[in-house]
């Protein structure tokens, strides 16, 4: 159920009918609701038991990665472009069901600002492993580069073709975060 929800929440939005998501799950309604309170709870679920382990591991490097911290942060932005040159790329799911949903209390907004946390998280502790002077207000910007390049190429239906990542070390440069000279 969790996979079949995950996979249609992001091909065709969180606004799905429970009778689709049942059929293509191959589960009646009724076995639906005995494993979740409310189609709410199965968006959350499928984000948070799903999609979130698959993209995050899509994108964040490696734990055992040694490489620098720029090299670590410009990693997730190259991931993106990666990502976004798939023909079923359709952005952030995160940001997709959270601007879907409107409600900052639902249980899908609530997933996706963790997952949105989590990321941000990851730049700070970059951004403070590089030394920079306000490594979480960088990991915020940084945070809005990814989101902000990943609606773009939605919304304007084009290749990304290296803005994120130009845009990414722009904010590192200024920063002060930088590779060491070869």
């Amino acid at each position: 159920m969790l996979d079949a929800a995950a996979q249609l929440f992001y091909e065709q939005g969180v606004h799905i009918g429970v009778d689709s998501l049942c059929r293509a799950a191959g589960v009646s309604k009724r076995s639906m609701y005995q494993l979740f309170d409310s189609k709410d709870d199965l968006v959350a679920a499928s984000l948070l038991e799903r999609t979130a382990p698959d993209y995050q591991a899509s994108l964040l490097p490696a734990e055992d990665d040694n490489r620098r911290p720029r090299a670590r942060i410009l990693h997730v932005f190259e991931r993106l472009e990666d990502l976004e040159r798939r023909h079923d790329f359709r952005g952030c799911p995160f940001v997709a069901a959270a601007v879907q949903v409107k409600a900052p209390e639902h249980p899908a907004s609530v997933v996706a600002r963790r997952q949105k946390d989590k990321l941000t998280a990851f730049f700070q502790q970059e951004a403070e492993r590089g030394g920079a002077d306000h490594p979480a207000r960088l990991a915020r910007q940084l945070t809005l580069v990814f989101d902000g390049a990943s609606a773009r190429s939605v919304v304007q239906a084009q290749r990304l073709d290296r803005l994120a990542v130009e845009t990414a070390g722009t904010l590192l440069d200024a920063a002060g975060i930088s590779d060491p000279p070869a």
